[in-house]
């Protein structure tokens, strides 16, 4: 694997306090797309008359969308810079966002989903690719880390948020107010984010530059190993997030606000151990902590798998679903890390791939959970653990590649690190 170049640790531009906030404020709006019309999907199936499998399919065109628009904007972004690929994806979200709001049938909604989803992962892949653009050795595991609690926090304000404005409103609204937030992170990248890769470090050649950085990319294993890891643990996830809506509403009966409070705890403990996980990644190990998280996220699987052949009570769902989120947030910030530290000029391609493959096989994940109908854990159960056990395989092969590829952990100045300011 190509050693890093060197890089500075902290932003070195006029916007150093504020870059690291913006980079997180960008992370939101492509999962706040995922979550925020969770609760009211029950209702939008009765409302546009679609069968279940069939509205399911509103998250997996989003989630193929966030996949290609990441695979599209990260080689771009090495070409012609971070920050007007950026605000073009910002301005395609709120627009295409107030298309679905528009939508009078489900499959023109699925059109829409995917267009929203394209625009959706500029934000993130974005976010990465920035990150190491002006981050380095522990600064960029925290950084990393970091992105994985913002990710979780969109994950709680969605749902809660959607809950909420589900009483409101009907869900054409809620994707009225995805416009708005976009309107808002239009705004505020307008005047304040700055262009982290200056012209003398971008890409050059066109199609065939980007083809031979993808092949360069995919001859790594330590790399392939660790976008296919996640790309394994996020399907898991995006199963959850797919099917738990069902689950908790359908077959045990939450309301949506019940079924929000719960999936913000969830995402409350994929929070926590995205947190906790930089930290550990930085001062223990990184494939250690990607190992952890990887047997937690296996738990989980097993305990859906377990409820869905015997009936069991709510708090055991509740737990299981807490363990697997939990647990891909564990690996996270260890995979992104393994995935782009080696190639600091490619990062936008490589960021990309990440994200293709990691929602990539979410959208795949997602409607299977769905074929057996809306009464039923089990094909949760089933999706989750065969995906947990082939990220589990992932990491295996990568064992023997993971220690040499860790990043050296420098000794950081926190008064000079704005990650922690």
């Amino acid at each position: 694997m190509p050693a890093a170049a060197p890089t500075t640790t902290a932003p070195q531009h006029r916007f150093a306090r504020t870059h690291p906030a913006l980079l997180l404020l960008l992370t939101v709006f492509g999962p706040i797309s995922m979550d925020l019309y969770l609760p009211a999907l029950p209702a939008l199936t009765a409302d546009l008359g679609a069968a279940t499998s069939v509205a399911q399919l509103t998250v997996t065109a989003c989630l193929v969308g966030l996949a290609a628009g990441q695979l599209v904007a990260g080689p771009l972004s090495d070409r012609y810079g971070r920050r007007g690929v950026l605000l073009v994806g910002v301005v395609a979200y709120v627009v295409t966002s107030a298309l679905c709001a528009l939508s009078p049938t489900v499959e023109l909604l699925i059109g829409a989903r995917l267009v929203q989803g394209l625009a959706g992962g500029v934000g993130i892949v974005i976010a990465q690719a920035a990150g190491r653009d002006v981050y380095d050795g522990g600064a960029l595991i925290r950084f990393y880390g970091r992105l994985t609690v913002v990710g979780g926090l969109a994950a709680i304000v969605g749902p809660l948020l959607g809950g909420q404005l589900d009483t409101v409103t009907d869900w054409r609204g809620l994707f009225v107010f995805l416009a708005a937030a976009g309107a808002v992170i239009l705004v505020v990248a307008l005047v304040a984010f700055p262009e982290t890769l200056p012209v003398e470090r971008r890409t050059a050649g066109g199609f065939a530059q980007t083809g031979r950085d993808f092949r360069l990319l995919l001859s790594d294993r330590t790399f392939v190993g660790a976008i296919l890891h996640q790309g394994f643990m996020y399907a898991a996830l995006f199963a959850y997030l797919s099917g738990a809506t069902f689950v908790l509403q359908g077959v045990y009966g939450l309301s949506p606000q019940g079924y929000a409070l719960a999936f913000g705890l969830n995402s409350a403990g994929f929070m926590a151990c995205g947190f906790l996980a930089g930290r550990a990644a930085e001062r223990w190990s990184v494939p250690g902590t990607l190992a952890v998280g990887t047997v937690l996220a296996g738990v989980g699987a097993l305990g859906l798998l377990a409820s869905g052949l015997t009936t069991t009570p709510l708090w055991v769902v509740v737990v299981s679903l807490l363990a697997l989120a939990s647990g891909v947030a564990t690996t996270s910030p260890p995979a992104t890390t393994l995935a782009l530290v080696g190639y600091p000029r490619l990062a936008g391609t490589a960021s990309s791939l990440l994200g293709m493959v990691r929602f990539g096989f979410g959208g795949v994940a997602a409607p299977l959970v769905g074929l057996a109908g809306a009464a039923t854990i089990l094909p949760l159960g089933l999706v989750t653990v065969v995906a947990v056990a082939l990220a589990a395989a992932a990491v295996l092969a990568l064992a023997a590649h993971a220690r040499a590829a860790a990043p050296p952990v420098h000794v950081i100045d926190l008064d000079a690190d704005p990650i922690h300011s």
